[in-house]
């Protein structure tokens, strides 16, 4: 089939990969615009950019879709169907119907939960039992369009949102796959109205742990943001990320050491902190951290 291609993240990269693996043709495509980035903020093209350049495929990276040129160039494509993944832009109503079989695109949750930004974060800070994907057919409304194929997967206690996303990403490439070979015989099923949820883009002021939560809500919250912008504390006016934790047993004030292995009390039960970053530091086991960095029973985390 010939395709446009329009993705920006590396959730992104392993679905073109899949298509061009199975025969499409990839008639363009779209990227968000390099942006600033690193100590120099140098342009730096986005990961899908970088994978298409590698590919050698056509690509194009406009700012939007107001400018009539951009939209006759998307339409001089002459594409069968665009597929859509985490590109960053709403499409208007003259690119959805530029496809002569329209706009697809993959959606890292089980739809109609979760529609918005941040899909994979907020099933796991929910403490939602599974997720999955979702291949859509796209219309003007924010993931609201019929879906034509899910899978699902069981989110795990020791899920993170770098580890469900890597998982999500390979399932929907392989999903969307199977959807294109079989697009004449799918049947699009209309998203109830029921059951609706908003993924909210994560907001850095929510990083900041706050103890007196109970510890399954700390511990989904770490995991549920690990590794950006990534769940923090302060330990002797220092800012410490943690990438991973586990619910343990243990209660005392919140914040509070409860041994010299890192498990802190919480506002009912107790996390053990497996996996930390100091600012400027590289991510550490909690054991290797703690080698340079006492944190005796009785330490007070802020």
């Amino acid at each position: 089939m010939r395709l446009v291609f329009m993705g920006t993240p590396d959730f992104s990269v392993s679905v073109l990969n899949e298509l061009v693996d199975a025969g499409h043709e990839i008639a363009c495509v779209y990227s968000q615009p390099a942006r600033p980035a690193g100590r120099g903020k140098k342009p730096r093209p986005s990961p899908v950019q970088k994978r298409a350049e590698e590919l050698g495929l056509q690509i194009r990276t406009p700012l939007n879709f107001k400018d009539a040129a951009e939209r006759e160039a998307f339409a001089d494509l002459n594409a069968e169907a665009a597929v859509v993944v985490a590109y960053g832009l709403i499409l208007p109503q003259a690119i959805l119907d530029a496809p002569t079989r329209g706009c697809f695109n993959i959606h890292a949750s089980l739809l109609p939960r979760w529609r918005g930004a941040a899909p994979i974060q907020r099933a796991i800070m929910a403490g939602d039992a599974k997720t999955g994907v979702c291949i859509m057919q796209m219309e003007a409304g924010l993931d609201t369009g019929p879906v034509l194929m899910r899978a699902e997967t069981a989110i795990t206690a020791s899920d993170t949102a770098a580890t469900l996303h890597d998982r999500l990403a390979d399932m929907g490439a392989e999903l969307m796959v199977e959807a294109l070979a079989k697009i004449d015989t799918l049947t699009p099923v209309i998203q109830p109205s029921e059951g609706m949820t908003y993924a909210a883009k994560i907001d850095k002021a929510e990083a900041k742990i706050d103890w007196t939560r109970p510890a399954v809500e700390v511990d989904r919250l770490i995991r549920g943001i690990a590794p950006f912008p990534g769940a923090w504390f302060e330990l002797n006016g220092e800012r410490v990320k943690v990438l991973l934790s586990e619910l343990v047993a243990g209660n005392g004030p919140a914040g509070v050491a409860l041994d010299d292995t890192l498990t802190i009390a919480c506002g009912g039960g107790a996390v053990r902190l497996l996996r930390v970053q100091k600012a400027g530091k590289g991510p550490q086991p909690a054991d290797v951290f703690l080698l340079g960095t006492k944190v005796p029973a009785g330490t007070v985390l802020q």
